[in-house]
């Protein structure tokens, strides 16, 4: 090997994030380990081998963006949404329908689910938007209208798949890049009002009656055994029978005995719950927050605006799936179908965390090369 080429391998091999990819190894090391035993509760599946060889595609993908130039993604980021948008309105028209929802394009080797890549789609041309208006002073609701309306039509498009959960999420990744950049505190004042005064229409014309009947289990949790927070009480439970060890690996009798449904995937923290108990959830919430504070902290270190916001997106991402999920599986907030990221089985969701983190680390590897 000559010289130059030597020296161009380790220089890419000091450029490279290497805390984050600790980071992820551990976080997938976790969920192989959560969803062979939710595989065995299913009666063999293998579900960590079908992710095992999705984490190895994400690599693949990591490594393409990571070595994109950071510029070329916020030239196209526009473009990019709006293949997004598309691949929602072929959702729309003639998308594959599961469990009264239909929000997948069936591409024969796996479904395809475009309101996963609306996130990502949201962040990029959030941080472009932004990148683009330099200024010192917050914005009002005046200099924002364009940008709610780009963001306000994807969700428009996930909201009538029904997709409550995802609807939410895009929206409060989206306001906290809004808020990282700055508001003006009468538009904050106004945006709450507005809100507020919709929810009573949102209620009657904009939610589904299967949506409707999980907010009304959420808040008479108490009153109803064997109705719709059946899985929510199982699942309660579950976390509570791990104590503070855990009952220990394959151990867990609410998730081995079938009680608790979709285990391996929005309900896989209940799996983690019950076998690790408690000092594993802690393990868990560890990994997760050493993940958000890394993405912060390459969007502090970033050497231009668009990074910095897209290291914020990527942290809001992490942090309200997180949230959300943890809240709907031990009955804090309602079950909207929000997976945990990583830990669930999914390609989709899997793979919209895997570009997440190959934007982060394009950030970091480009601010190493201009120092």
């Amino acid at each position: 090997m000559s010289t130059t080429r030597r020296s161009k391998r380790d220089n890419l091999l000091l450029r490279v994030d290497w805390p984050l990819l600790a980071i992820l190894g551990a976080l997938a090391s976790i969920a192989l380990v959560n969803l062979y035993s939710a595989g065995v509760a299913a009666g063999g599946v293998d579900y960590h081998v079908a992710q095992a060889v999705a984490f190895a595609m994400g690599l693949g993908v990591i490594t393409v963006i990571s070595l994109v130039d950071t510029r070329v993604l916020d030239r196209w980021s526009y473009v990019a949404y709006g293949g997004v948008i598309m691949l929602l309105a072929a959702v729309a028209l003639f998308g594959t329908e599961l469990n009264g929802s239909r929000r997948w394009i069936n591409l024969g080797l796996f479904l395809l689910q475009p309101s996963e890549l609306l996130k990502i789609g949201v962040i990029l041309i959030t941080a472009r938007f932004f990148n683009d208006r330099e200024r010192e002073e917050a914005y009002g609701l005046s200099d924002l209208w364009r940008l709610f309306a780009l963001v306000v039509l994807g969700v428009g498009f996930v909201l009538n798949q029904p997709d409550l959960g995802t609807s939410l999420t895009i929206l409060a990744i989206f306001m906290t890049m809004v808020l990282f950049e700055g508001v003006r505190t009468q538009s904050l004042i106004a945006l709450g009002a507005v809100i507020a005064l919709s929810l009573p229409f949102g209620w009657a014309f904009g939610m589904k009656e299967y949506q409707k009947d999980r907010v009304r289990s959420f808040l008479s949790l108490e009153k109803d055994d064997y109705g719709q927070d059946w899985q929510v009480r199982q699942s309660i439970i579950a976390f509570g029978s791990g104590r503070s060890w855990g009952k220990g690996h394959l151990q867990g009798t609410q998730i081995q005995e079938g009680f608790v449904p979709e285990h391996e995937n929005d309900f896989a923290a209940a799996n983690w719950g019950e076998e690790h108990g408690f000092v594993g959830m802690l393990i868990l919430l560890a990994v997760y927050m050493a993940l958000i504070v890394w993405a912060l902290k390459i969007s502090s270190q970033s050497t231009d605006r668009f990074g910095s916001h897209i290291g914020v997106g990527i942290a809001a991402f992490i942090f309200w799936h997180v949230f959300v999920n943890l809240g709907m599986v031990t009955g804090v907030l309602p079950v909207v179908g929000l997976p945990l990221p990583i830990m669930s089985y999914g390609r989709s969701n899997l793979m919209t965390v895997m570009i997440g983190l190959g934007l982060l680390m394009n950030v970091s590897m480009r601010r190493k090369a201009r120092q």
